[in-house]
Protein backbone atom coordinates (compact mmCIF):
# COMPACT_ATOMS: atom_id res chain seq x y z
CA UNK A 1 0.00 0.00 0.00
CA UNK A 2 1.42 3.36 -1.09
CA UNK A 3 -0.12 6.39 0.60
CA UNK A 4 0.12 10.18 0.71
CA UNK A 5 -0.85 12.10 3.87
CA UNK A 6 -2.09 15.40 2.46
CA UNK A 7 -2.51 17.20 5.79
CA UNK A 8 -0.28 17.06 8.87
CA UNK A 9 1.10 19.40 11.49
CA UNK A 10 4.29 17.50 12.14
CA UNK A 11 6.06 20.70 13.15
CA UNK A 12 3.97 20.86 16.34
CA UNK A 13 5.79 20.19 19.63
CA UNK A 14 3.71 17.01 20.06
CA UNK A 15 6.24 15.31 17.77
CA UNK A 16 9.49 16.77 19.08
CA UNK A 17 10.42 13.67 21.07
CA UNK A 18 10.03 11.08 18.31
CA UNK A 19 9.51 12.78 14.93
CA UNK A 20 12.28 10.93 13.08
CA UNK A 21 11.23 7.52 14.40
CA UNK A 22 7.60 8.25 13.55
CA UNK A 23 8.47 9.18 9.97
CA UNK A 24 10.57 6.05 9.55
CA UNK A 25 7.71 3.93 10.87
CA UNK A 26 5.18 5.65 8.60
CA UNK A 27 7.36 5.07 5.55
CA UNK A 28 7.69 1.39 6.44
CA UNK A 29 3.88 1.26 6.42
CA UNK A 30 3.72 2.80 2.94
CA UNK A 31 3.23 6.50 3.68
CA UNK A 32 5.56 7.88 1.02
CA UNK A 33 4.88 11.62 1.11
CA UNK A 34 3.44 13.97 3.70
CA UNK A 35 2.41 17.62 3.60
CA UNK A 36 3.16 19.83 6.62
CA UNK A 37 1.01 22.96 6.78
CA UNK A 38 1.91 26.30 8.30
CA UNK A 39 -0.82 28.03 10.29
CA UNK A 40 0.72 31.31 11.44
CA UNK A 41 3.73 33.46 10.59
CA UNK A 42 5.97 32.25 13.39
CA UNK A 43 5.83 28.58 12.39
CA UNK A 44 6.61 28.97 8.67
CA UNK A 45 10.37 28.70 9.18
CA UNK A 46 9.96 25.55 11.26
CA UNK A 47 7.71 23.97 8.61
CA UNK A 48 10.16 24.89 5.87
CA UNK A 49 13.16 23.58 7.80
CA UNK A 50 11.42 20.23 8.32
CA UNK A 51 10.62 19.93 4.64
CA UNK A 52 14.26 20.59 3.85
CA UNK A 53 15.50 18.01 6.33
CA UNK A 54 13.21 15.09 5.41
CA UNK A 55 12.88 13.78 1.85
CA UNK A 56 9.29 12.66 2.43
CA UNK A 57 8.02 16.02 3.72
CA UNK A 58 6.62 18.91 1.68
CA UNK A 59 5.61 22.35 2.92
CA UNK A 60 2.55 24.56 2.63
CA UNK A 61 2.40 28.02 4.20
CA UNK A 62 -0.68 29.95 5.28
CA UNK A 63 -2.60 31.93 7.88
CA UNK A 64 -5.22 29.77 9.63
CA UNK A 65 -8.50 31.39 10.75
CA UNK A 66 -8.27 29.90 14.26
CA UNK A 67 -5.24 32.13 14.90
CA UNK A 68 -6.99 35.25 13.65
CA UNK A 69 -5.92 37.35 16.64
CA UNK A 70 -2.25 36.51 16.03
CA UNK A 71 -2.26 37.50 12.38
CA UNK A 72 -1.07 41.01 11.57
CA UNK A 73 -1.42 42.89 8.25
CA UNK A 74 2.32 42.63 7.69
CA UNK A 75 2.09 38.84 7.85
CA UNK A 76 0.29 38.80 4.50
CA UNK A 77 3.14 40.84 3.06
CA UNK A 78 5.61 38.43 4.59
CA UNK A 79 3.70 35.48 3.14
CA UNK A 80 4.04 37.04 -0.29
CA UNK A 81 7.77 37.44 0.30
CA UNK A 82 8.08 33.76 1.22
CA UNK A 83 6.16 32.75 -1.90
CA UNK A 84 8.29 34.96 -4.11
CA UNK A 85 11.49 33.55 -2.65
CA UNK A 86 10.37 29.92 -2.91
CA UNK A 87 8.55 30.16 -6.25
CA UNK A 88 9.16 27.00 -8.24
CA UNK A 89 10.85 25.16 -5.37
CA UNK A 90 9.80 21.52 -5.44
CA UNK A 91 9.38 21.42 -1.66
CA UNK A 92 6.71 24.15 -1.63
CA UNK A 93 3.60 22.30 -2.75
CA UNK A 94 0.64 24.46 -1.72
CA UNK A 95 -0.77 27.49 0.10
CA UNK A 96 -2.39 26.69 3.41
CA UNK A 97 -3.81 26.11 5.83
CA UNK A 98 -6.35 28.89 5.50
CA UNK A 99 -10.10 29.31 5.09
CA UNK A 100 -13.21 30.17 7.09
CA UNK A 101 -14.32 28.95 10.51
CA UNK A 102 -17.88 29.81 11.55
CA UNK A 103 -17.93 27.31 14.40
CA UNK A 104 -16.32 29.65 16.93
CA UNK A 105 -18.44 32.81 17.36
CA UNK A 106 -15.52 34.90 18.62
CA UNK A 107 -13.78 34.72 15.21
CA UNK A 108 -14.84 37.86 13.34
CA UNK A 109 -16.35 36.78 10.02
CA UNK A 110 -15.50 39.94 8.10
CA UNK A 111 -11.84 39.74 9.12
CA UNK A 112 -11.79 36.07 8.23
CA UNK A 113 -13.25 36.78 4.81
CA UNK A 114 -10.70 39.48 4.09
CA UNK A 115 -7.85 37.17 5.05
CA UNK A 116 -9.38 34.29 3.09
CA UNK A 117 -9.70 36.31 -0.10
CA UNK A 118 -6.21 37.76 0.23
CA UNK A 119 -4.75 34.26 0.40
CA UNK A 120 -6.90 33.01 -2.48
CA UNK A 121 -5.45 35.86 -4.49
CA UNK A 122 -1.94 34.71 -3.59
CA UNK A 123 -2.82 31.13 -4.53
CA UNK A 124 -4.01 32.35 -7.91
CA UNK A 125 -1.01 34.61 -8.47
CA UNK A 126 1.58 31.98 -7.54
CA UNK A 127 -0.40 29.10 -9.08
CA UNK A 128 -0.43 27.06 -5.88
CA UNK A 129 -3.27 24.76 -4.81
CA UNK A 130 -5.10 26.09 -1.72
CA UNK A 131 -5.53 23.75 1.25
CA UNK A 132 -8.69 24.99 2.90
CA UNK A 133 -10.04 24.85 6.44
CA UNK A 134 -13.85 24.95 6.18
CA UNK A 135 -15.96 24.63 9.32
CA UNK A 136 -19.68 25.41 9.19
CA UNK A 137 -18.92 27.81 6.35
CA UNK A 138 -19.35 25.74 3.19
CA UNK A 139 -21.88 28.05 1.53
CA UNK A 140 -19.63 31.10 1.93
CA UNK A 141 -16.49 29.24 0.85
CA UNK A 142 -18.22 27.84 -2.24
CA UNK A 143 -19.61 31.26 -3.18
CA UNK A 144 -16.16 32.83 -2.77
CA UNK A 145 -14.43 30.12 -4.82
CA UNK A 146 -16.96 30.61 -7.60
CA UNK A 147 -16.04 34.27 -7.72
CA UNK A 148 -12.31 33.61 -7.83
CA UNK A 149 -12.45 30.89 -10.51
CA UNK A 150 -9.02 29.50 -9.61
CA UNK A 151 -7.14 27.85 -12.44
CA UNK A 152 -5.52 25.48 -9.96
CA UNK A 153 -7.83 23.92 -7.39
CA UNK A 154 -6.80 22.34 -4.10
CA UNK A 155 -8.23 20.37 -1.19
CA UNK A 156 -11.10 20.89 1.23
CA UNK A 157 -9.45 19.65 4.42
CA UNK A 158 -11.42 17.36 6.76
CA UNK A 159 -14.51 17.51 4.57
CA UNK A 160 -17.66 17.04 6.64
CA UNK A 161 -20.29 18.75 4.52
CA UNK A 162 -23.32 17.46 2.67
CA UNK A 163 -23.32 15.51 -0.58
CA UNK A 164 -24.66 18.60 -2.37
CA UNK A 165 -21.77 20.68 -1.02
CA UNK A 166 -19.34 17.95 -2.06
CA UNK A 167 -20.72 18.13 -5.60
CA UNK A 168 -20.16 21.89 -5.69
CA UNK A 169 -16.52 21.51 -4.66
CA UNK A 170 -15.99 18.73 -7.19
CA UNK A 171 -17.42 20.94 -9.95
CA UNK A 172 -14.83 23.55 -8.95
CA UNK A 173 -12.06 20.95 -9.31
CA UNK A 174 -11.38 20.49 -5.59
CA UNK A 175 -10.54 17.23 -3.88
CA UNK A 176 -12.08 16.30 -0.54
CA UNK A 177 -9.74 15.43 2.33
CA UNK A 178 -10.91 12.47 4.40
CA UNK A 179 -9.36 11.25 7.62
CA UNK A 180 -10.20 10.02 11.07
CA UNK A 181 -13.62 11.65 11.52
CA UNK A 182 -15.51 9.23 9.28
CA UNK A 183 -14.00 6.17 10.98
CA UNK A 184 -16.17 6.76 14.04
CA UNK A 185 -19.40 4.69 13.92
CA UNK A 186 -21.45 7.54 15.39
CA UNK A 187 -20.55 9.83 12.45
CA UNK A 188 -23.61 8.55 10.60
CA UNK A 189 -24.24 11.58 8.40
CA UNK A 190 -20.63 11.91 7.32
CA UNK A 191 -20.29 8.18 6.64
CA UNK A 192 -23.39 8.31 4.43
CA UNK A 193 -21.86 11.17 2.41
CA UNK A 194 -18.47 9.46 2.15
CA UNK A 195 -20.14 6.32 0.77
CA UNK A 196 -21.51 8.40 -2.13
CA UNK A 197 -18.31 10.21 -3.09
CA UNK A 198 -16.55 9.32 -6.33
CA UNK A 199 -13.08 7.98 -5.56
CA UNK A 200 -11.64 10.46 -8.08
CA UNK A 201 -12.57 13.26 -5.64
CA UNK A 202 -10.93 11.81 -2.52
CA UNK A 203 -7.54 12.37 -0.92
CA UNK A 204 -6.44 10.98 2.45
CA UNK A 205 -5.12 12.84 5.47
CA UNK A 206 -4.51 12.46 9.19
CA UNK A 207 -4.42 16.08 10.45
CA UNK A 208 -1.82 14.78 12.92
CA UNK A 209 -1.72 15.29 15.87
CA UNK A 210 -5.50 15.94 15.77
CA UNK A 211 -8.55 13.98 14.57
CA UNK A 212 -7.53 10.57 15.88
CA UNK A 213 -9.45 7.73 14.20
CA UNK A 214 -11.75 5.34 16.05
CA UNK A 215 -9.02 2.67 16.08
CA UNK A 216 -6.76 4.91 18.19
CA UNK A 217 -9.14 6.78 20.51
CA UNK A 218 -7.79 9.58 22.70
CA UNK A 219 -4.31 9.14 21.27
CA UNK A 220 -2.04 11.54 19.43
CA UNK A 221 -2.88 11.07 15.77
CA UNK A 222 0.02 10.12 13.52
CA UNK A 223 0.79 9.45 9.85
CA UNK A 224 1.48 5.90 11.02
CA UNK A 225 -2.31 5.54 11.35
CA UNK A 226 -3.01 6.33 7.69
CA UNK A 227 -3.12 2.66 6.53
CA UNK A 228 -5.81 1.88 9.12
CA UNK A 229 -7.71 5.04 8.22
CA UNK A 230 -7.51 4.07 4.55
CA UNK A 231 -8.83 0.58 5.27
CA UNK A 232 -11.74 1.93 7.32
CA UNK A 233 -12.70 4.51 4.69
CA UNK A 234 -12.41 1.90 1.94
CA UNK A 235 -14.95 -0.21 3.81
CA UNK A 236 -17.35 2.74 3.90
CA UNK A 237 -16.80 3.36 0.18
CA UNK A 238 -17.29 -0.29 -0.69
CA UNK A 239 -13.84 -0.82 -2.21
CA UNK A 240 -10.70 -2.56 -1.03
CA UNK A 241 -7.98 -0.65 0.76
CA UNK A 242 -5.45 -1.02 -2.04
CA UNK A 243 -7.88 0.56 -4.51
CA UNK A 244 -8.51 3.57 -2.28
CA UNK A 245 -4.80 3.94 -1.56
CA UNK A 246 -3.98 3.90 -5.26
CA UNK A 247 -6.68 6.31 -6.42
CA UNK A 248 -6.32 8.75 -3.52
CA UNK A 249 -2.56 8.90 -4.05
CA UNK A 250 -3.05 9.56 -7.75
CA UNK A 251 -5.46 12.34 -6.83
CA UNK A 252 -2.96 13.87 -4.40
CA UNK A 253 -0.16 13.74 -6.96
CA UNK A 254 -2.45 15.57 -9.37
CA UNK A 255 -3.20 18.32 -6.86
CA UNK A 256 0.47 18.90 -5.99
CA UNK A 257 1.92 18.34 -9.44
CA UNK A 258 4.07 15.37 -8.37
Amino acid sequence: MRLIDTHTHLDFPDFDADRSQLLASAQQKGVERLVVLGVYQSNWQRVWDLAQQEDSLYAALGLHPLYLEQHQPEHLLELRTWLERLAGHDKLCALGEFGLDYYLPELDRDRQQTLFEAQLQLAAEFELPPLLHVRRSHAQVIATLKRFKLKRAGIIHAFAGSYEEAREYIKLGFKLGLGGAATWPQALRLRKVVAQLPLEAVVLETDSPDMAPAMFPEQRNSPEHLPEICAALAGICGVDGEALARVSSENARGVFGW
